[in-house]
């Protein structure tokens, strides 16, 4: 089997992996998010120590915080964009892991979370997956017919404005936006709001039902624009106990029986979580070392399979 090197980069901690093309992780490790410096020279030398007990590997995954340059047509291809972690901002993701010499290829954080999904997990068996990340921040992917949504940009789902509860007078977390999705349901907007996590507010804490509110708005703009198969939900805030159920509720009573092709039991928590990107970044490492894209429409799994590409 071969091995291929998994690297979620992401703006708290970055985590780091060696695992096979079948979705298995063989060894991993986790550092905190400091100076670009810092931070991939403890990555890259984690790496290092695993060529030298283990031999190397075949191609490096990176899943990546954003805005990231995603197109690898450009030539800016890797850097990081207007990132809000500001000594970030410009940074070459790739160059670091050129030393290796071997492919290597990059998506999103969550759209590699997304491939992990998809391919392995919660959205196995689905041409048609979305992610949605609910943490810190909030952000998303997309897997549509095998393929991860990009264009002249990555999807920026967390941004998407939300109408707001009308018990709510908080301005919003989010430093550009304010009160989209992010600056009202995000880990941090509900630590900002209330002074503690979702999880430790009492269950009768009418926090409960206004952040399931608006990321049912946004099951509901996802389900309504992409179509997705499944719709799956991962991060710290999602597992509050109960939450995911007042979701599916309120996005059937959203859609009030108009998107009846989805149910809104295909709105599933990830079976990755906390390490859906981390999976993922596997995925992404086979494109590189496979010259194909990164995951391929279910009827076309079978082709692989003869052609001796494990899935």
């Amino acid at each position: 089997m071969r091995r291929f090197a998994s690297i979620e980069a992401g703006g708290t901690k970055f985590n780091v992996g060696i695992g096979g093309p079948d979705g298995s992780l063989f060894d991993q490790a986790q550092f905190e998010t400091r100076t670009p410096a810092e931070t991939l020279a403890a990555v890259t030398r984690w790496l290092d120590a695993e060529v030298e007990r283990n031999g190397p590997f075949s191609a490096i995954g990176l899943a990546s915080f954003g805005p990231v340059d995603t197109d690898s047509g450009s030539p800016h291809w890797g850097r990081l964009g207007l990132t809000p972690k500001l000594s970030w901002r410009g940074v070459d993701m790739i160059a670091p892991f050129r030393r290796y010499r071997v492919p290597v290829a990059l998506d999103t954080d969550v759209n590699g979370a997304a491939l992990a999904e998809w391919r392995w997990g919660a959205g196995r068996g689905h041409a048609r997956v979305c992610y949605l990340t609910v943490g810190t921040g909030i952000g998303g992917g997309a897997v549509l017919d095998g393929v991860t949504l990009s264009g002249r940009s990555h999807p920026e789902m967390g941004h998407m404005f939300v109408r707001r509860h009308p018990d709510d007078r908080f301005p919003g977390a989010c430093p550009t936006h304010g009160d989209c999705l992010e600056g009202l349901a995000s880990g941090t907007a509900i630590k900002a709001r209330w002074g503690d996590s979702l999880s430790t507010l009492g269950a009768e804490h009418p926090g409960h039902a206004m952040i399931a509110e608006y990321l049912a708005q946004a099951c509901v703009n996802i389900v309504s624009t992409l179509a997705p198969d499944r719709l799956v939900l991962g991060g710290g805030v999602i597992g509050t106990s109960g939450l995911i159920r007042d979701v599916r509720r309120r996005f059937d009573y959203l859609t009030n029986g108009y998107l009846s092709e989805f149910d809104s039991e295909d709105i599933l928590l990830a079976h990755f979580s906390p390490i859906s990107g981390l999976i993922g970044g596997l995925a992404i490492a086979e494109r590189a070392v496979r010259h194909v894209r990164v995951s391929e429409p279910a009827e076309h799994l079978e082709r692989w399979e003869q052609q001796g590409l494990e899935r």
